[in-house]
């Protein structure tokens, strides 16, 4: 990271109590916008189960969703350069989530 870069990082203290570190597993996402907002329902669907239940709800700016795309996919690359490529998985025709 260059000198400049560095000088412009904000610098803040994030608190992360113990039951949000241990994370939400989702399996599903769904994806919807508006023009001022994106929505991303994180999901659980259970093997067999008519029903799925949505675990967290992220609402964000149409700017920070753009940033989050970019750092997602950097650190999508990253990944793949240590680990190899991923794999992704059909639905088997099934439109849901992504």
């Amino acid at each position: 990271m260059s000198e400049e870069n560095k000088d412009k990082q904000i610098k803040i203290q994030i608190d992360l109590d113990e039951i949000t570190a241990q994370g939400i597993y989702s399996n599903l996402a769904s994806i919807s916008h508006t023009e001022s907002e994106f929505t991303m329902d994180f999901i659980y669907l259970q093997p067999q189960a008519p029903k799925a239940k949505v675990r967290n709800r992220v609402i964000i700016s149409p700017g920070h969703a753009k940033r989050f795309f970019q750092a997602l996919e950097d650190n999508i690359k990253k990944y793949e350069k240590q680990f190899g490529s991923i794999k992704t998985v059909g639905n088997g025709g099934k439109k849901i989530g992504f």
